[in-house]
């Protein structure tokens, strides 16, 4: 069997209800560069076929940043690290539910409320909470959080005031993992996932490329998203931040980027599929060849300590490559 023929037998696969195997996709993420397109391509057309023409648009507050506890080697927000970031405490509703009025008017479908702990204190997490109900009352935009670790009530009253998605990212494979944390352990994170499934919240989930990872660890991380079977993927794309541990990083070819969102489609042809951190800088078109291989999701108008395009031009770009914003 050809290269190509294999590409469009792992296709035939997934549009007739099937799951690909890990072995499958251990071979579609080495495919030989010639074939690369014929693998976007038909990545682009499963996800035509399963979320039709539609891109995921989402803005993020990143409402409380501080000198986080986790020693995470990539995070600008690490107590652990001197990055000259500024740090701020938990801001009023009012001034949230302003910003969240804004993004739904800019065209976002959804508003993730991203706060830098290790996990909520009893109090911090009250007034989480009391943001969420005046951004409910007020704006009617689709909330989603990334707090960190839940506790099983955390995560019941997350679902009461109805939060729909939980974002908790395993950042990298597991192989990879105590070379980039080490105040707390894959499993940890794996625990917090669990707790927000069980109560009902969707999942979205994913990690960052160019940590370093071989394309091995690239595999075993897509392989892991695929058995959560998350809502949402989200893959942040490394923005080497000075005063880190990986501030010299290599960037990662284009060519690893879209093998993995390409790969990422065929395991879970029905999730959302999001381009997030790293998009603007990183990418030579700000995610318009992505969007074309595999993904259906961008996050827009900046991220949790960097900047990014404004939601207007992002909703031009989507429109250039005849999709939706």
């Amino acid at each position: 069997m050809s290269t190509l023929e294999f590409i469009k037998e792992c296709q035939e696969k997934v549009f007739s209800g099937n799951h690909i195997t890990a072995k499958d996709a251990e071979k579609l993420l080495n495919i030989p560069d010639e074939y690369l397109k014929d693998l976007a391509k038909c990545a682009n057309e499963i996800t035509r076929d399963f979320n039709g023409e539609k891109v995921d648009v989402e803005q993020l507050n990143n409402i409380k940043k501080n000198a986080c506890s986790e020693d995470c080697t990539f995070c600008g927000q690490s107590a652990f690290f001197d990055t000259g970031i500024e740090t701020y405490q938990l801001p009023s509703p009012e001034e949230v539910v302003t910003k969240a009025q804004k993004a739904k008017d800019e065209g976002a479908e959804s508003y993730c409320l991203v706060a830098a702990w290790r996990e909520p204190s009893k109090k911090d997490f009250e007034k989480v909470c009391k943001i969420i109900t005046e951004i409910n009352n007020k704006v009617g935009i689709s909330v989603e959080c990334s707090l960190g670790f839940l506790t099983e009530e955390q995560a019941k009253k997350l679902k009461e005031l109805r939060v729909k998605r939980y974002n908790h990212n395993l950042e990298t494979a597991k192989s990879k993992f105590p070379e980039i944390c080490t105040t707390h352990t894959y499993e940890d994170r794996l625990k917090t996932l669990g707790i927000a499934r069980d109560a009902g919240l969707e999942l979205c989930t994913g990690g960052i490329i160019g940590l370093g990872e071989s394309r091995e660890q690239r595999l075993e991380l897509t392989l892991e998203l695929a058995r959560l079977f998350p809502e949402e993927v989200t893959i942040n794309i490394l923005v080497p931040v000075p005063g880190t541990p990986l501030e010299l990083q290599t960037d990662l070819p284009n060519g690893e980027i879209v093998r993995m969102f390409s790969v990422i489609r065929f395991l879970l042809p029905e999730s959302v599929i999001k381009i997030s951190g790293g998009r603007e800088t990183q990418l030579d078109d700000s995610g318009e060849e992505l969007l074309q291989s595999g993904a259906n999701g961008i996050i827009t108008a900046g991220y949790l300590t960097m900047g990014g395009n404004e939601a207007q031009k992002d909703r031009q770009m989507i429109e250039k490559i005849g999709l939706q914003a």
